[in-house]
């Protein structure tokens, strides 16, 4: 349709999500092709698709963030989500799936591929989200479909329900028997299927197929359990409504087949969709838009353009907007729309009005976020979702290759987080580094490219620095003494320190312990703040905790002493005393709990011990069937790449959590090397 609002469903909108290289990219391409949204089928090979146009997209040949590309079809308009399937870029379609009308899941027979299914299914399960399964390659395929969804079946918590079998010719597939319309197609590559004749043993195969099929829907419709038992074939009116319904009510995830580079399959695929597929009104309910209200919208993704700066998609759930509407968030006013965009792929094209259901983008709302909830009413809807970052699990240190980009660099992190929420930037006063959080190595990987492609502020990367500490393991006594006479006022403070070691996680404790006035008590805290600044940097080169110093002794000049002297005094007596304390390295200990599929429990028990890690135990993964948690301490220095022999390990799914412990003595030939190179870098 066009932006008319003749059709009551209104414009939908679908994602498309599933593991990792399963064929969501050329899914979008075939639908585009059919559609007659694009002239010819591209290819991720040739780099020709509408989907993964990005720079990084083409270079590293994945997913990297969400797509989005609206067509027609039948006369209703779609706007389709091409989202990331690694788990490193899974937040774009996280954020994207609360105001989808429905996902299509793509998948494919590949065993290997069921624990990245789980994650996918899982979230759709956990947002309410209505799913078919799109059972792609399916040309290529080497088992029987029943055998492929006894496969897949544990990485849904619903029924996959077969809608269409195969018809074999051979070794290989020719075509589908449609099992609600109990119609017989041959596949014409991209071109839509033939209807043939439906016998001998296809037919036979057909009935089995429809009655198992038909049993599930049975499970939740009483009439339709009655008419089976009695052996009355149900009207097909009333077979397509329970589809409709169930899929809706998210009792059951149909499974269609297909083959994206062929084009096979799409077509049923859309038709499935423009029939069963809820609309906006009943997604708007879903979310709880407030019946009545103003225009209403959610912010799934946000870009910086190079010449039109900051791009809100957004799906419109109620009402319409315009250029010239403004916007309100919870936190205050978003902005006011300086122009309406349709999407494909990396082209936009001004539009002027949406109505509900579009999903469009809305220019130059500066101060809209991904995730906000928008409206146009004079006081702000309620916020309709929260969609939190996984906990990061790698981080780099970064820095502008040339130093008059500094500034730059604050801005295009800016822009990079609004882009990517999953990213997080901390600025560490400590070692006077930037460090970016993110999902995984490719997920940093692409961050820093974006850095210099799309902000144009190239930079150079590094294992952030690790935040070792030292401690002293001998009581001593000394003084710190600074005299200094150049003419006129000098400069006199004498102090006299006792330093001595207290319990690990104790930090620093600073004692006034002067009798008789021999320091007066206005120079006292200067002498702290020099203690201070001589535990800033100890005898190791590292931050000095775990000790007490108390000021037990000294003298002072009437004339020349002050707070300088003796700040100078108290640093000295505490640089010069720590080195005879016997001085001892410390490391932040982590607590890890790793989440794995249970197959690969035991090479996370030796990822663990290879890397110093002391493991405290496993159990089974509440509410995940098939997988472990693994709980272990681990040193902080041996957290920095783990995730990248986890992921590896596990197809790609495994992650973890940590958390600060304590800190612990190290000593020997590691302590020796990380000495070594901290004086190297001094």
């Amino acid at each position: 349709m066009g932006t008319n609002g003749a059709n009551p469903k209104g414009p939908r909108c679908i994602a498309l999500v599933g593991p990792f290289q399963s064929g969501k990219t050329t899914l979008l391409e075939a639908i585009l092709a059919r559609t007659g949204a694009v002239q010819r089928q591209g290819t991720t090979e040739a780099g020709t698709t509408v989907g993964d146009a990005s720079k990084e997209a083409r270079h590293h040949k994945m997913s990297v963030e969400a797509t989005f590309a609206t067509t027609t079809f039948m006369d209703d308009s779609y706007t389709f989500i091409d989202c990331p399937g690694s788990i490193e870029f899974i937040h774009d379609m996280r954020s994207v799936l609360p105001a989808v009308d429905a996902a299509v899941v793509v998948c494919e027979a590949d065993e290997k591929k069921v624990p990245q299914l789980q994650l996918i299914l899982r979230e759709l399960e956990d947002q309410n989200i209505p799913h078919f399964l799109f059972l792609n390659k399916i040309d290529k395929a080497d088992k029987r479909v029943r055998e492929t969804l006894k496969l897949l079946q544990p990485a849904s918590r619903v029924p996959l329900l077969l809608r269409q079998i195969p018809i074999w010719n051979g070794e290989l597939i020719a075509g589908f028997v449609d099992l609600a319309l109990e119609r017989a197609f041959v596949y014409k590559e991209y071109a839509p299927s033939q209807i043939v004749e439906l016998k001998g043993e296809d037919l036979d195969r057909e009935k089995e197929a429809r009655f198992t099929m038909l049993e599930t829907l049975a499970d939740h419709d009483d009439e339709l359990m009655e008419q089976l038992l009695e052996d009355i074939q149900p009207p097909r009116d009333k077979v397509f409504d329970d589809l409709a319904k169930e899929l809706r009510d998210r009792i059951v995830c149909p499974v269609l087949l297909g083959c994206a580079t062929r084009s096979n399959g799409v077509l049923r695929l859309l038709k499935a969709l423009r029939h069963e597929a809820p609309t906006v009104a009943e997604t708007a309910a879903r979310l709880g838009v407030k019946a009545g209200s103003d225009a209403v919208a959610l912010v799934l993704k946000t870009f910086h353009t190079t010449h039109g700066g900051k791009m809100s998609v957004a799906r419109l759930l109620a009402g319409q907007a315009g250029d010239g509407t403004t916007f309100n968030t919870p936190a205050g006013e978003a902005g006011r729309v300086a122009a309406v965009f349709k999407l494909m792929g990396q082209h936009f094209d001004k539009r002027g009005q949406a109505i509900a259901g579009e999903t469009v983008g809305f220019g130059k709302l500066d101060h809209a976020k991904t995730g906000d909830t928008l409206s146009t009413g004079k006081q702000a809807h309620a916020s309709l979702i929260e969609v939190k970052p996984y906990a990061p699990v790698l981080a780099i240190a970064v820095h502008a290759k040339e130093r008059k980009d500094d500034v730059k660099l604050g801005a295009a992190f800016t822009k990079l987080t609004e882009e990517d929420p999953s990213l997080r930037v901390d600025h560490n006063a400590e070692s006077h580094e930037i460090v970016i959080w993110g999902q995984g190595e490719m997920h940093l990987r692409v961050a820093a490219e974006r850095l210099g492609d799309r902000y144009a502020v190239p930079v150079t990367t590094r294992p952030p620095t690790v935040g070792y500490r030292e401690t002293i393991r001998k009581p001593i006594s000394i003084r710190g003494r600074h005299k200094k006479q150049s003419g006129g006022h000098g400069q006199f403070g004498d102090t006299v320190l006792e330093i001595r070691p207290l319990p690990r996680g104790s930090g620093f404790k600073f004692e006034d312990k002067i009798t008789g006035g021999v320091v007066p008590r206005n120079y006292i805290p200067a002498v702290e703040e020099g203690v201070i600044d001589g535990l800033k940097h100890g005898p190791l080169g590292f931050p000095v905790v775990d000790l007490a110093v108390a000021l037990v002794d000294g003298s002072y000049h009437t004339v020349d002493s002050s707070d300088m002297a003796f700040r100078t005094a108290g640093r000295i007596g505490i640089v010069e005393g720590l080195p005879q304390c016997q001085p001892v390295l410390l490391e932040p200990i982590h607590l890890v709990e790793i989440v794995c599929p249970s197959d690969a429990t035991a090479k996370m028990n030796a990822i663990l011990s290879g890397r110093r890690g002391q493991i405290l135990g496993f159990d089974t993964r509440e509410g995940w069937p098939g997988w472990d948690t693994v709980r272990a301490q681990m040193a902080e220095a041996e957290i920095g790449d783990l995730i990248i022999e986890v992921r590896s390990a596990t197809a790609g799914v495994g992650s973890f959590t940590y958390r600060f412990d304590h800190m612990a003595e190290l000593t020997g030939r590691t302590a020796d090397q990380i000495i070594a190179a901290r004086k190297a870098a001094e």
